[in-house]
């Protein structure tokens, strides 16, 4: 087989891949904006969760009293902790400048001691005053430090067992609200699937009974819109309780989809049994041109869609159905696809001269 000869093959009309595609664009365009459409009417719908929090389902007048105690006590440990930074810079002051008086003071003491000078016993008195005046005021800081710490420590204390309080009281409404909750999911999810279940059955008739119309662009332009509501808008918002709803879910389409397989292949295998009993000619007019141009292209017999081997030249016959694939042009006797109307070596049109058996080897090299 030449490469023109195959290159022939794999082409269909170019208007009409054209069209085809520009009608899977408007299938596309059609499904985004039925999808908009539904995402529109999906958000707009009635809040139904509204008013189902923890807080709806905790003893209004405890919580109350809990969380201005609470309050209140956050409120002054704050403060002492400000306060007790406060006096902590001022212990550090006084603190410093007692070592450097002390230190001053000793350095004093060493000098005195060398001289031994009696006159100076007042300045030693007095020296020792200050020190003794700056140590108070530092202890006396260091006490109130130690003062506030202690304060901020019993209020830390009843703070943290006020929280305690606080949770327990959210414990045991927790039940109460998981309930409610698990409720207000469940609305949401019937209200969902009440939107998005007629969809998705209406798309799914469409796909059995409607796909192959001429408005197919229409038809699967919603079957793309229903599957996306369905698993896009509604899927996620499953409600889980433990699992079991996503696994029968899944189970359900699952089952769904593969007994639709099951039976569509079982028609599928129904009709070609049925189909391979009829003669050759009936099977050739029941295949379409394009078909049977890709088929052959592809190494698939059109009639038994099995597939088979090309051999240069010898294989003319489907070997599972016995449809005819390839023939010899009745003027020139070039070896064609048996579908083509018109040879590709001289062009003579099929229908009027007709197609003869095979010629033999020497008529086959005189025309070569």
């Amino acid at each position: 087989m030449s490469k023109s000869a195959a290159a022939s093959q794999k082409g269909l009309r170019t208007p009409e891949r054209m069209f085809r595609l520009v009608l899977w664009i408007v299938a596309v365009v059609f499904a985004g904006f039925l999808i908009g459409l539904g995402s529109l009417v999906v958000r707009d719908l009635p809040t139904v969760d509204a008013g189902v929090t923890l807080a709806s389902f905790v003893d209004p007048g405890k919580a109350a009293v809990l969380d201005a105690s609470i309050g209140a006590d956050e409120t002054k440990s704050r403060e002492a902790g400000e306060r007790l930074a406060t006096l902590e810079l001022q212990r550090q002051s006084k603190q410093a400048a007692y070592d450097n008086a002390r230190e001053g003071f000793d350095n004093w003491i060493a000098t005195r001691q060398s001289t031994q000078r009696s006159d100076q016993d007042p300045e030693v008195i007095r020296r020792t005053r200050e020190l003794d005046a700056l140590s108070a005021a530092s202890r006396a800081s260091e006490a109130e430090v130690e003062k506030v710490q202690a304060t901020q420590l019993a209020i830390d204390q009843r703070l943290e067992a006020t929280h305690r309080s606080r949770n327990d009281l959210d414990e045991g409404a927790r039940g109460s609200y998981e309930a409610a909750l698990n409720r207000m999911e469940l609305r949401v999810f019937l209200i969902r699937l009440a939107i998005t279940l007629p969809p998705l059955l209406v798309a799914a008739w469409l796909f059995v009974k409607r796909r192959h119309s001429s408005a197919w662009p229409f038809v699967w332009g919603f079957i793309f819109f229903a599957a996306f509501t369905f698993f896009v808008e509604l899927v996620p918002y499953l409600p889980s309780y433990g699992g079991y709803v996503r696994y029968v879910i899944g189970i359900v389409v699952t089952v769904a989809v593969g007994r639709y397989a099951i039976v569509a292949m079982q028609r599928y295998l129904e009709r070609q049994r049925l189909a391979e009993q009829q003669s050759e000619d009936v099977r050739r007019q029941s295949v379409s041109y394009e078909h049977a141009i890709k088929s052959v292209t592809a190494g698939i017999c059109p009639g038994c869609e099995r597939g088979f081997k090309v051999h240069e030249g010898q294989t003319n016959f489907c070997m599972h159905c016995g449809m005819k694939l390839y023939e010899h042009c009745a003027v020139c006797s070039n070896r064609r696809n048996a579908f083509f109307h018109f040879c590709p070596a001289c062009g003579v049109d099929k229908t009027a001269v007709g197609s003869p058996p095979p010629p033999d080897a020497t008529t086959v090299a005189a025309v070569a």
